[in-house]
């Protein structure tokens, strides 16, 4: 059941993350195509206003497809069409006067040339692939041309539209750990919340609910308690907790060394709510935070010692799973973690990257002209090949862990 929650919660991050994307492009005029959750094909699909909505067999992700991502060039016409003109080579005369069009920059007249391809195309006896590829073909050249094509809107609307998925995740990360910190998750106090069965306090006999009083003889604050545990370098320890109005004794127990190195009993204090604007603080302080760590840890792959650090869907999911295991607020919080996490790695100026697009459209902007497909293309292999690295470095370390 903790598996199916966590994959619930990652699909929730990605439709969040998508709906970024379609509603700004919506409001920006550029009308979607596509929005999908997972890749095709398609499990589920339904059209509505001209838009198709579906979920979709590989759950590696989401898409929202805008129109003319890229200036159209000819060898779209060549990709789509290639097995058709086997098929009917009689269709040669029409297909080559639309490359020659884009080729040359005439949109206009490329857009006027289309109905006339698509007629062509339609009085051809062609198998169902080749059918299929030009029907797809001309839908994309069609859409590319048309006014709300991406590549022809300004800088700043194509800016708007990608970077709205990154903002998405950042602002569903700024809210969840905002409710955390409004809830449980503000100030600590002496009361226990969940001990983790697998560690010393359990063992102990330490259960949720009930409230430590001293440590050692020694009455603590909700604020001492952890730095005393964490200063015994595993030393005994007796807890004197209350538990149902009677003061109970527990231990002595040795807190384990954790990776971090720090000295740990295995249990979680409650918290006590903030208010709104203490908690909004708080969620923008740890936001910050995690950034910070997040952008060092890439740093430190980069350098060799960060490998560790990466993880797949795979450990995601494991991850999600684990904390839902822990409570709703334990799972709540690792939520957030992961969606500002997809947040920033989608900011990496690489393609097919969300960062990637964005650098590409400033630099359009900045040339005044569109960069040519082909170096769209070589980017964008180096991009593919260094987010595949990741992801086998990262599946390599969940295995590692599983086992």
């Amino acid at each position: 059941m903790s598996i199916f929650v966590a994959l619930v919660g990652l699909g929730l991050l990605i439709f969040v993350h998508e709906c970024g994307h379609f509603f700004v492009s919506l409001v920006l005029r550029m009308r979607p195509r596509r929005f999908y959750i997972g890749f095709p094909p398609a499990v589920v699909k339904t059209t509505r206003n001209g838009i198709e909505y579906g979920i979709g067999a590989i759950p590696l992700g989401g898409f929202v497809k805008i129109p003319g991502m890229h200036r159209p060039a000819p060898a779209d016409v060549e990709s789509h069409f290639a097995r058709a003109l086997t098929e009917a080579p009689e269709l040669a005369g029409p297909v080559d006067r639309m490359r020659r069009l884009l080729a040359a920059g005439d949109m206009e007249a490329a857009k006027e040339g289309v109905p006339a391809l698509r007629s062509a195309a339609a009085e051809r006896q062609l198998s169902q692939q080749a059918r299929a590829a030009v029907d797809r073909g001309l839908v994309d050249i069609d859409d590319a041309l048309g006014p709300d094509a991406y590549w022809r809107a300004p800088t700043w609307k194509r800016v708007l539209v990608i970077f709205a998925g990154p903002a998405a995740n950042i602002v569903l990360a700024l809210v969840l750990f905002t409710a955390l910190f409004m809830t449980a998750g503000g100030k600590a106090t002496t009361t226990v919340s969940s001990v983790d069965e697998k560690k010393p306090a359990y063992s102990a006999g330490l259960r949720a609910g009930d409230r430590i009083v001293e440590i050692n003889g020694e009455s603590v604050s909700a604020s001492e308690i952890s730095g005393t545990i964490s200063s015994s370098n595993g030393r005994p320890l007796t807890l004197t907790v209350r538990r149902d109005g009677t003061l109970v004794t527990l231990g002595p127990v040795a807190a384990e060394k954790t990776e971090s190195g720090a000295y740990r009993l295995g249990f979680v204090l409650a918290g006590e709510g903030l208010s709104l604007p203490s908690a909004t603080g708080e969620a923008f302080r740890v936001t910050g935070l995690v950034t910070k760590e997040i952008g060092a840890s890439l740093g430190r792959l980069v350098t060799g010692d960060g490998r560790n650090e990466i993880s797949s869907p795979v450990g995601i999911v494991q991850g999600s799973s684990e904390a839902a295991k822990q409570g709703a607020d334990s799972y709540v919080w690792v939520l957030a973690l992961i969606s500002l996490s997809i947040a920033l790695l989608n900011l990496l100026p690489l393609l097919p990257l969300d960062g990637g697009h964005i650098a590409f459209a400033i630099v359009e902007g900045i040339r005044g002209r569109s960069v040519g497909r082909e170096i769209y293309e070589r980017v964008s292999v180096v991009g593919i090949a260094l987010v595949l690295i990741l992801f086998f470095i990262g599946l390599t370390n969940d295995i590692d862990r599983l086992s």
